[in-house]
């Protein structure tokens, strides 16, 4: 994986245009990433560990997922780093890949409009060292490296398109903060647009962790929706049934390779949630009248209450979704389908609670461009799985 060269372009400027995310949900994202101004790690029990070469450049992250794009522009601090801006707009680019292996021209033209808005806030910035990523979507398209292609001439920006263990790699290292002391093992799980990453680490002495196995399952919010549910119809029972026995099936094969009930029965196991779904679901949980990062992050959840409000979710209208605060027109649809991975991965292992990280791949780049925290370790690669 290459990082993208350590300057900002100062050369040509991208084309001035809003930064207002379309849609409803799109101004609840906005509330969401202003949050994220405060300092990026305030539950923290001990301050990052800091690299020797120290700086006190401006560093930037972007991952362009199969939903969403989302940016990251952060100082570094002494106990990690703060978030001098932030971005995030749903966009969709994995719609209907499923169906043909290529990314639509509609869906590519919504992420350039978005990734010109990054280009935008990057060189007002005066960033100087930046990683770009690209996920599921682009790493199943044909037509990937066009788009790229793309982005480049009209955004100045360059995307890597990341390995699934890449990927898991990032979600550990950017949310391993929350792993609770006293804890051996640890599963992290990111429910995306185009697939779901499972991540099962051990936790090691000094607050490293070492990733000893991952898999991911080829259905996220996105193409699992576009299998099994109508937009805008609340998915009948039998259905939402089916899309919890179709992830279900994925997971066997990771609890097969991992024993991972086994080691749940002797305790001092944490589950950690990553994902729109996950906090949304915490939000939803809190009563709070609009997203605010601050309360979701770190906050713990029930198992019992996640399984009663997942249900109360994916029972509700289009229309009784769309007017809740926390959910919005974009999501009404996509929150149902990441209720059921969720189901299934709750259904699978039997455990109490899981904590709640509004935190994952972004973060994880900013701190390996800083080198502000202990990546994890991986194993000997036996144990990383690729659902089929």
């Amino acid at each position: 994986m290459s990082l993208e060269e350590g300057r900002a372009r100062q050369g040509k400027k991208p084309g001035s245009r809003s930064d207002r995310p379309t849609g409803q949900g799109g101004g609840r994202d906005r509330q969401k990433e202003a949050a994220t101004e405060a300092h990026e790690g305030p539950r923290q029990r001990r301050p990052y560990r800091e690299s020797r070469a120290f700086s006190r450049g401006v560093y930037s992250a972007i991952d362009l997922g199969t939903n969403n794009c989302r940016l990251l522009i952060a100082r570094p601090t002494r106990q990690g780093f703060r978030v001098i801006d932030a971005f995030s707009r749903i966009v969709r680019l994995g719609e209907g890949v499923s169906a043909n292996n290529r990314l639509s021209d509609e869906a590519m033209d919504r992420a350039v409009e978005a990734l010109k808005v990054c280009a935008e806030k990057i060189q007002r910035r005066g960033v100087t060292c930046m990683r770009h990523v690209a996920t599921e979507a682009c790493r199943v398209a044909d037509n990937a490296p066009e788009f790229l292609t793309r982005v480049k001439e009209e955004t100045g920006l360059n995307l890597d398109i990341i390995s699934a263990r890449e990927e898991a790699r990032l979600a550990v290292m950017g949310c391993q903060s929350l792993i609770a002391p006293g804890n051996k093992h640890a599963l992290v799980f990111d429910i995306g647009g185009g697939s779901t990453e499972l991540i099962w680490v051990r936790v090691l002495s000094g607050r490293r962790t070492e990733i000893s196995g991952w898999m991911s399952i080829p259905w996220g919010v996105v193409n699992l929706s576009e299998r099994f549910a109508v937009p805008g119809i609340t998915p009948p029972p039998e259905q939402y049934t089916s899309m919890v026995e179709e992830v279900a099936s994925h997971l066997r094969a990771f609890e097969d390779a991992h024993q991972v009930g086994s080691v749940i029965k002797k305790r001092h196991t944490q589950f950690l949630g990553t994902s729109g779904t996950v906090t949304t679901l915490a939000s939803l949980h809190l009563n709070l009248p609009r997203y605010q990062r601050d309360k979701v992050d770190g906050a713990w959840m029930k198992s019992r209450d996640i399984y009663s409000l997942s249900q109360r979710v994916a029972q509700m209208t289009h229309a009784e979704r769309a007017a809740q605060p926390c959910i919005g027109e974009e999501r009404a649809d996509l929150v149902v389908v990441g209720c059921a991975i969720l189901e299934a991965i709750l259904g699978m292992w039997n455990v109490p609670s899981l904590r709640v990280a509004d935190r994952g791949i972004r973060e994880g780049i900013l701190r390996g461009l800083m080198q502000t925290e202990h990546e994890p370790r991986t194993g000997d690669g036996r144990n990383r799985q690729r659902a089929g």
